[in-house]
């Protein structure tokens, strides 16, 4: 059987075999064209039974090959006999049929009569198979004792009709093979056979065999075939090994537009490949991306383009996919939250800290998921931001300055500036950005992610000091006790002299917090032992990470059906962390845990939440503020824009469009609210964006044996954003319940979503070509059309770029690098 590539029965014929790529013997496709030739040929047959097919194809022979009444009566009731199929049962009712005796077998369906091979057809498994609207073809080879010569017929029916339990499946059938001859072929005409139906699946021959009007137009169709075949030379082969099907098929629009015959209808293709050199490489993204000559005129086209949509925008998040990326997406940012939070409060001498920033985010994310052209993109503290808000501070600091009120200045400008380009319609310069920043740029975060969560977990090594000195046989000598000998004891007065010692002991047994807290010190040999929390801390750390990888590809795992595949790879997240807090949870150890604030006050409490923008500072402040707000405003346009084209490729098939000039002003207005009340600065988050929009992917629910499931696109809408931000907001009283997510998972996750999104880009590709021998490296399209030496230049230029942004961006010369962006 075939849909798109060929199965056989294996020889125990209980099983079908593994999809492969059918391999024709170029004799076959000789012996078939003079088949469809020499025999009977009915186009349009208007017939609604097998048997009226049949009795057709019987008495319209050609003169030549006409069979004798007594044969055709012979060979019709042959081919009106019931066929057996070999059914694809589910694993459930193999197992059940394990547990039926032979004989029972045997009375269950000894025949296997023609009311039994319809109701086994009805439930044959293999329907889910098959694509909606499909049709089936029949071809029957054999060979036949009482025929001289061969018998061959090619039917077109006028319509699809259902042929009873003809089909494997319950489809309407339109096309039918014959090939019936004398012994001592059969071979032969099952290599026919073989030949015909891997035509039947080819896209050119269908169209052929669909619009022929006559003989001489299946065999163009199959000349057609035979012009594009290619031939594997003998000897250097084994002919019996089965070629694995392909990961992906090769899209047949540029097989049917390149032909020949076709080209006058659709042209040569020279002009989509021009398109695809000029801008973003998408004729909707030079359509976006056109400038209006009016103000504000490409944020109205964005609006009106993005409004029809709204609605969907919530309708389409309606399935349980959806439900599993919040819960990734959730952790992801109050992890990000909590890491930058702390890092922002180490900046800025806890001006801003984790409670502003799990305000800050669940606020500006909101209102982001609400009104943006492109809501799919998360909004989060970036690396660059923070490293920008951390010279802000110093430079306050060395000049006398009040920080939150500088910095409110400096976001009133880059707001206004903002608006500016927005109404200028400056974005039409991400036309421009190339593959080479795209991916300097989305390789710079992933690595800030990747060396942030490794430097995290590095520093438990300083919290939770291993005990190097620790040795097992002097466990005896180990003791720690809170000791008060020195001047300026803890005595209570009211105790009586007589229970002194008593007194003593209790004073001993206090606990390491009760004992420093009352003025003792703690004496003895173990008193500097903690348990190995580091080790178990990276053992949760690798685990989560391995396991969100491996989960993740469960996808395209050969085990289980492929509902299963799909549900595990959905919430591989979910179901890793769970995982690990069990682990944790069992071993009891005190590991770091996820700590939330509880209270909605400032983490400086000397501060309001209303930042003025007079009283602290000179009133030139607000003019000089400026100069630093055009380099935040690049920063912003920058980390903004070039995510914003990662997130809109057109690999994604996104259907409802961009929209740069939406969501730069969003992100500006956004800038002003958050500067005026001190939450941090918020703009797009590469690497969370594309996580969110990785697991949003839809696939197709039916494809072909040997086939991977199609990418349809991603499910475009905005519960999903909204949902995580809303949830944010609610983490703060969620407290109780998130304090038992250990931080090594988090980081673990962390990690994965930085390998992830570095995965994605072709840089990566390309430096594993930098360590690969020519002869290993994979057969890449790029590498067919550019020299090798070549490839590795501009592979080395990119990284020493790369390198460049790092340097800046860790240095004191950190204030330039939005220009060097």
């Amino acid at each position: 059987r075939w849909i798109k590539f060929e199965e056989k029965v294996e020889d125990g014929g209980v099983r079908w075999s593994v999809p492969h790529v059918p391999t024709l013997p170029l004799h076959s496709l000789f012996q078939l064209r003079t088949c469809l030739q020499k025999g009977t040929m009915l186009l349009d047959l208007d017939a609604l039974s097998f048997k009226e097919i049949i009795d057709k194809a019987l008495s319209e022979q050609p003169e030549e090959a006409e069979l004798q009444p007594e044969l055709r009566e012979r060979l019709a009731a042959l081919l009106l006999c019931q066929p057996r199929h070999q059914t694809t049962k589910s694993l459930l009712r193999l197992l059940a049929e394990l547990a039926l005796s032979p004989c029972q077998e045997q009375l269950l369906h000894p025949k296997r009569p023609a009311t039994a091979s319809l109701s086994f057809q009805l439930r044959n498994e293999f329907k889910k198979k098959v694509p909606p609207g499909a049709e089936a073809a029949h071809i029957a080879v054999g060979e036949v004792e009482f025929l001289g010569k061969p018998f061959t017929a090619f039917i077109r029916l006028r319509r699809g009709v259902a042929l009873g339990s003809l089909a494997e499946v319950a489809l309407p059938s339109r096309f039918l093979f014959i090939l019936l001859g004398p012994r001592a072929k059969v071979k032969a005409y099952h290599e026919v056979g073989r030949a015909m139906a891997t035509l039947l699946t080819d896209e050119l021959f269908q169209r052929a065999a669909w619009q022929a009007e006559h003989r001489e137009d299946i065999i163009a169709g199959m000349e057609a075939f035979l012009d594009e075949l290619t031939v594997l030379p003998p000897g250097k082969w084994d002919p019996s090994a089965r070629i694995p099907t392909p990961s992906c098929l090769p899209s047949p629009h540029k097989r049917t537009t390149m032909h020949p015959s076709d080209r006058q209808l659709h042209g040569n293709g020279d002009m989509s490949a021009a398109g695809d050199r000029a801008g973003l490489g998408h004729p909707r993204f030079r359509e976006e991306l056109e400038r209006t000559g009016r103000l504000f005129g490409g944020l109205l086209r964005d609006i009106r383009r993005k409004a029809p949509w709204y609605g969907s925008d919530f309708s389409d998040a309606l399935h349980p996919q959806c439900l599993s990326a919040v819960f990734y997406i959730y952790l992801a940012t109050v992890t990000n939250a909590i890491t930058f939070g702390g890092m922002l409060g180490d900046a800025t001498a806890n001006m801003q800290g984790v409670l502003e920033n799990f305000l800050g985010t669940a606020f500006a994310g909101s209102v982001f998921c609400l009104f943006s052209g492109q809501p799919l993109t998360i909004l989060s503290s970036t690396g660059p931001v923070l490293v920008f808000e951390r010279l802000l501070f110093s430079f306050s600091q060395d000049h006398s300055l009040d920080y939150l009120e500088f910095r409110l200045w400096i976001g009133l400008w880059v707001a206004f500036f903002g608006v500016v380009l927005v109404a200028t319609e400056a974005s039409h310069l991400v036309r421009y950005f190339t593959r080479f920043t795209e991916e300097g740029f989305c390789a710079l975060i992933s690595l800030i992610f990747i060396y942030d969560s490794l430097k995290k977990m590095m520093s438990l090594a300083d919290a939770f000091p291993i005990n190097w000195q620790y040795r097992l046989d002097d466990v005896t000598s180990y003791s720690c006790i809170c000791n008060f000998s020195s001047p300026g004891v803890w005595h209570d007065p009211s105790s009586p002299p007589a229970l002194s010692l008593q007194h003593a002991a209790t004073l001993a047994g206090l606990s390491r917090t009760q004992c420093l807290g009352r003025g003792g010190h703690l004496l003895g040999t173990s008193c500097q032992y903690v348990p190995d929390v580091t080790l178990i801390s990276f053992l949760l750390f690798g685990v989560t990470f391995l396991s969100c990888t491996a989960l993740k590809r469960f996808r395209s795992s050969r085990y289980f059906p492929a509902a299963v595949r799909k549900l595990v790879s959905d919430f591989a997240i979910i179901l890793t962390i769970l995982a690990s807090c069990a682990i944790d949870a069992t071993l009891g150890l005190e590991t770091p845990k996820l700590l939330v604030p509880s209270e909605l006050k400032p983490t400086n409490p000397a501060r309001g939440w209303i930042i003025f923008p007079f009283g602290a500072n000179p009133w030139w402040v607000c003019l000089v503020s400026a100069v630093p707000a055009v380099l935040v405003t690049i920063l912003i346009f920058m980390d903004q824009q070039i995510t914003a084209v990662i997130l809109n490729r057109r690999e994604y098939k996104l259907q409802k469009g961009a929209g740069f000039h939406l969501d730069l002003l969003c992100v500006s207005l956004l800038m002003a609210v958050t500067s005026a009340t001190g939450l941090p600065w918020y703009v797009s988050a590469t690497v969370i964006s594309l996580a969110h929009i990785e697991s949003l992917r839809k696939e197709s629910t039916t494809s072909a044996p040997g086939e991977h499931p199609e990418f349809l696109g991603i499910r475009e809408q905005r519960l999903t954003g909204l949902a995580v931000f809303v949830l944010m907001g609610v983490s703060v009283f969620m407290a109780p319940v998130l304090k038992h997510i250990p931080m090594p998972v988090l980081y673990g996750v962390f990690l994965h979503m930085g390998v992830a999104a570095l995965n994605s880009i072709q840089l990566t590709d390309r430096v594993r070509l930098l360590l690969m021998p020519a002869k290993h490296q994979p057969d890449l399209p790029y590498l067919r059309h550019v020299p090798l030496h070549r490839v590795h230049f501009f592979t080395v230029i990119q990284l020493l770029c790369l390198a460049l942004l790092w340097v800046i961006k860790s240095t004191m010369a950190a204030i330039i690098f939005p220009v060097m962006v």
